[in-house]
């Protein structure tokens, strides 16, 4: 590790010291503010008659439930006594309705926060992307749209069936529990299988159920459904899309400094104000997460401001920013196209 990585770690938690507490009200005002927006989104998109206000809906709808989803990344952070009831009211209102409970971050998120796991083929949430050719980058990015099929076969057919096949449960848990990039990751936490976390699997199962029960009876119109489901995966598709622009991913599967798993990461602070919406829940200060991993989100922007005042313009620091996601994503399919360019010239010649 460099030195200037050891001082601005250091530097990052004199700044912030005084942000480390949750503010417990502030996630439950904004968690119940973006369930009732996803929730009202949905039902007038799948109701009104009239295009203009439907699709406006609709993207109201994919925004907050994807603000909405993302608090599973701070269940990963904080503690309950900082939020009391908070994970299981999240799970009651967001997590199970989306057959995504927050089982499937915990004990997994915090494995990329690992110094000696980051980067390599043991962190679930780390793949070198840059190297991925521009078509299979595209790939990467549009499979996402298919993330609610996944969930929902998890939740009607596998859960329930793991329940009497004990070798379908073990690979239930260990391959197909986790929110992950990385494939060959597997679950190694299986004696910390809490009964709550067997519970969000029972929850997801029945409402699963209770939602094709719904559909058939003719209580829930197909529409409904229908729009449900396409808010979801445009919701997933934008999740990808910023994951894509939360590293760089130029890291082969090495052991990484503090220094360079920074470096490797990503910011999108103002003057953007739109990284707010396609980043949510403290998202857009990537880089500045993989300093202080106990921030809470709402003292994210606090912390980026001070940090970005006190440091000097040749600190690490400065270097994590980039202007905006689509500048980002360009960025990551130029150096991509570049790369793979490379590999078919040797020595200055087409490669035969």
């Amino acid at each position: 590790m460099t030195s200037q990585g050891v001082s601005l770690t250091k530097q990052a938690y004199a700044l912030a010291d005084d942000l480390m507490t949750p503010n417990a009200a502030i996630y439950w005002v904004d968690m119940i503010v973006s369930v009732v927006l996803m929730w009202g989104g949905l039902y007038v998109a799948a109701t009104t008659a009239n295009l203009a206000i439907g699709l406006g809906a609709g993207v109201v709808s994919v925004l907050a439930l994807y603000r909405a989803l993302s608090f599973i990344h701070e269940l990963t952070h904080i503690r309950d006594d900082e939020a009391p009831g908070f994970r299981i009211g999240w799970n009651i209102l967001v997590g199970v309705p989306l057959m995504t409970p927050s089982l499937m971050y915990e004990g997994v998120h915090n494995i990329h926060h690992i110094k000696d796991r980051f980067g390599t083929a043991l962190d679930p949430e780390y793949l070198p992307l840059s190297r991925f050719t521009p078509l299979g980058l595209a790939g990467f990015l549009f499979v996402a749209l298919l993330a609610p099929l996944g969930v929902i076969l998890r939740s009607v057919v596998l859960i329930p069936l793991s329940f009497v096949v004990p070798p379908l449960r073990r690979y239930l848990k260990t391959k197909l529990s986790a929110l992950i990039i990385n494939p060959d990751f597997v679950r190694e936490d299986l004696n910390r299988w809490r009964t709550a976390w067997v519970l969000q699997d029972i929850g997801c199962w029945l409402w699963s159920w209770a939602v094709i029960a719904a559909t058939v009876a003719g209580v829930l119109p197909l529409r409904a459904l229908l729009t449900g489901l396409l808010i979801f995966s445009l919701a997933t598709f934008l999740n990808q899309a910023r994951t894509l622009v939360a590293h760089h991913w130029d890291n082969e599967g090495d052991k990484m400094t503090l220094d360079e798993q920074f470096l490797d990461s990503v910011n999108v602070p103002p003057p953007n104000l739109a990284s707010a919406l396609w980043a949510p829940v403290g998202l857009r200060y990537h880089a500045l997460h993989h300093l202080l991993p106990r921030l809470p989100y709402h003292n994210l922007g606090k912390a980026h401001a001070r940090l970005a005042e006190a440091l000097g313009a040749d600190s690490h620091y400065h270097q994590a920013s980039q202007p905006g996601l689509f500048e980002a994503l360009a960025n990551l399919f130029r150096r991509v196209g570049q790369k793979n360019a490379a590999k078919k010239t040797v020595g200055g010649q087409p490669a035969h």
